[in-house]
């Protein structure tokens, strides 16, 4: 542990306000220097056995004979056992309200700041937020508003407010460019109080606790070209059995049958299932190869591979089941052989323009849409529940452990790919957060991403000297990220494959950011719980133009018996008078075949929407079908047809709607600023 003074004396140097202060060690204790001091006084104990100093005593407020109470605290101190170095008596800052800044040396995403509510009521409360380093003057603003306790900074019940500009100030002067956060050797640092109030801040107390090792983030490199991994010339895959078939059979007969040339890779056979063998894979000159052999024999054979540009490992076994060692063995493998490495334990590589395929059922339509995932299996889920309800994918890439080929550098890629429009994500542990930060940084507002994460494992921190390490846990960097980078965060498969789904559809109008969203559909209670699933995805239902009467949502007769021409005029009708950017529009399908025995009246309210967008160029039109079950097979489909051809996203609740809908406006928004 840096004694105290020691760390204010860096606070100084960086323009964080400290108190005036002197040091008076055990084996000199010569407390006139404390003369010039202000009174009242605080006396704090120092020591490499004082880490929380309130809790034992170590600190005493509105000091006016120092030597006495240093005494008293040093007897006290004794009798515990714990023998202190020194004092450090210092003027007593004025009240103010009371906040923590800290700097936490994340594993994966490095240096992070914390801020929030602090003193007593830091563990009580929990009220912080926290910003991946460096934090910009936005990202300070936005981390003070987002405390539950930020009405206290503002003034409350007639007190002063805080002086933000200084507060803001030393937020930067920690966490922003060239902040202490690059000079620091993290451990954990932390100011415990930082005391805010109408004359500026100061703080009060200060910790620092250097790292064991220092640790250096990788930084960034030069990206690869992935066009032969989506694209490729030839594929070999590996793996595949003359006797007991298992995955790499499977994947012959997907690359057959999407017509990329394929050789398979046996050491004695000539032909497996008609597709002709070669011995090794140095021998196979293919642009992929595809690894499906026993974990212990990967790196054998990656070390075959000769001039194929990429190798894909989808064996398990490795770093995920506690084998580094092999793990570490076959990224040495891939470096001697010359070629990169996917995975290992993970599927394939998807992508129609170039034939590339992990999953069955033949290629979907060739589109703007790319997927970078942790997880083969939740990547198959999307590319087929996705193409489904309409989606059409340019590439799709799954990494699992990412040993090679991480997440960042293919996004980088994508970033430049003029095939891909939007970019989904499924992250668990990317490896190389940091770089995945500056890639998402660098794309902001030019290249819509959506992630979606999976929980991230506690990796090893020392919050025993801070309460830092506790308050900005594993699951909190997620959103900090998302919301400095201005990617979409989702919580589920579902809003992945919509929020993408309204990225493509509405790509045409990504620029309109209008005046609110109008929601129309059937009366009742309906409405109202659409209004609240507007408003918990933080949708303004803008007001209806003057001299329309009714409320936002407007409610109309949707239904087997009402003119489906019904909703095409009134929204034409009302959004001519004020432009909405985004319209939802909901039907309950249930009550079509309820009240009805015929799918004509859905199909005819869907095309009459469907000539919304052309009534209404710069509006966004979203269609919910809700209950969408109770319609006869191949209904729901025949109006997604009908929607689609008039690039109307549809989703089967309001509360999916709105959570793409929100996304899609936050885009268009940080494209136009």
């Amino acid at each position: 542990m840096v004694p105290e003074h020691e760390v204010k004396s860096l606070l100084r140097e960086a323009g964080i306000p400290v108190p005036t202060g002197v040091v008076i060690t055990t084996g000199d204790p010569d407390f006139s220097p404390a003369d010039d001091l202000r009174r009242p006084l605080v006396v704090k104990a120092y020591g490499p056995d004082l880490v929380h100093k309130s809790d034992v005593g170590a600190v005493r407020l509105n000091v006016t004979d120092p030597a006495a109470a240093a005494g008293d605290m040093l007897a006290a101190l004794l009798a515990r056992g714990i023998a202190p170095d020194g004092f450090l008596i210092e003027e007593q800052a004025p009240a103010g309200t009371e906040l923590i800044v800290g700097l936490l040396d994340d594993p994966g995403f490095g240096p992070i700041l914390l801020t929030g509510l602090g003193g007593i009521w830091t563990e009580v409360l929990r009220d912080t937020a926290i910003r991946l380093c460096p934090v910009s003057p936005d990202d300070v603003r936005a981390m003070l508003a987002e405390l539950r306790a930020a009405p206290l900074l503002h003034g409350h019940r007639g007190a002063p407010p805080a002086d933000l500009g200084s507060l803001e100030r030393l937020l930067l002067a920690v966490g922003g460019p060239g902040g202490l956060w690059t000079t620091l050797d993290l451990g954990e640092f932390e100011l415990n109080p930082v005391i805010a109030g109408p004359a500026g801040c100061v703080a009060v107390d200060a910790r620092l606790l250097p790292a064991a090792a220092p640790r250096r983030l990788a930084r960034a490199t030069a990206t690869a070209d992935f066009t032969r991994l989506f694209e490729p010339r030839r594929v070999a895959v590996v793996g595949a059995s003359t006797t007991r078939p298992g995955f790499g059979n499977m994947f012959l007969d997907f690359y057959r049958a999407t017509g990329v040339p394929v050789t398979a890779v046996h050491p004695s056979a000539r032909e497996i299932g008609g597709v002709p063998c070669v011995p090794s894979l140095a021998a196979a000159g293919a642009d992929y190869a595809l690894v499906a052999v026993p974990a212990d024999r990967c790196a054998e054979v990656v070390r075959q591979a000769g001039r194929t540009g990429f190798v894909q490992v989808m064996s398990g076994g490795f770093g995920e089941t506690g084998r580094a060692d092999l793990e570490d063995g076959l990224v040495a493998a891939a470096r001697e052989a010359g070629v990169r490495l996917l995975g290992p334990n993970c599927m394939g590589v998807y992508s129609p323009r170039g034939g590339q395929t992990f999953v069955g059922g033949g290629p979907g339509p060739a589109g703007g849409t790319a997927l970078i995932s942790q997880s083969g299996g939740l990547a198959g889920e999307v590319i087929k529940v996705g193409e489904r309800r309409g989606l059409a994918f340019s590439r799709v890439v799954t990494v699992g452990n990412a040993a090679d080929v991480g997440p960042a550098e293919l996004l980088r890629w994508l970033s430049a790919d003029p095939h891909t429009t939007a970019v989904g994500m499924y992250l668990e542990d990317p490896r190389d957060g940091r770089a995945l930060f500056e890639a998402l940084t660098a794309i902001r507002g030019e290249l819509p991403v959506v992630l979606l994460t999976g929980g991230r494992t506690r990796q090893g921190r020392r919050a025993a000297a801070s309460h830092t390490g506790g308050l900005a846990g594993d699951a909190r960097v997620w959103p900090a990220l998302a919301e400095q980078t201005r990617a979409t965060l989702v919580t589920s498969q579902d809003d992945l494959i919509g929020v993408l789904l309204a990225l493509q559809s509405h790509r045409a109008r990504l620029t309109t950011t209008g005046d609110g969203v109008l929601v129309v559909g059937p009366s009742g209670g309906a409405s109202v719980l659409a209004a609240d699933a507007c408003d918990t995805a933080g949708l303004v239902l803008a007001p209806l133009p003057d001299g329309v009467a009714g409320l936002n949502p407007m409610e109309i007769p949707v239904g087997p018996r009402a003119s489906p021409e019904l909703v095409r005029d009134t929204i034409t009708a009302i959004a001519g008078r004020r432009p909405y950017a985004d319209v939802i529009a909901h039907v309950n399908v249930q009550s079509f075949f309820t009240y009805g025995d015929s799918a004509e009246p859905l199909l005819a309210y869907a095309r009459c929407l469907a000539e919304v967008p052309g009534l209404l160029p710069g509006a966004r039109i979203t269609l919910v079908t809700r209950n969408a079950g109770f319609a006869p097979a191949g209904v729901e489909d025949a109006v997604r047809a009908v929607a689609a051809d008039a690039a109307i996203p549809v989703f089967r609740s309001v509360e999916a709607a709105a959570v793409a809908v929100a996304a899609v406006r936050r885009f268009a928004l940080d494209r136009r600023s």
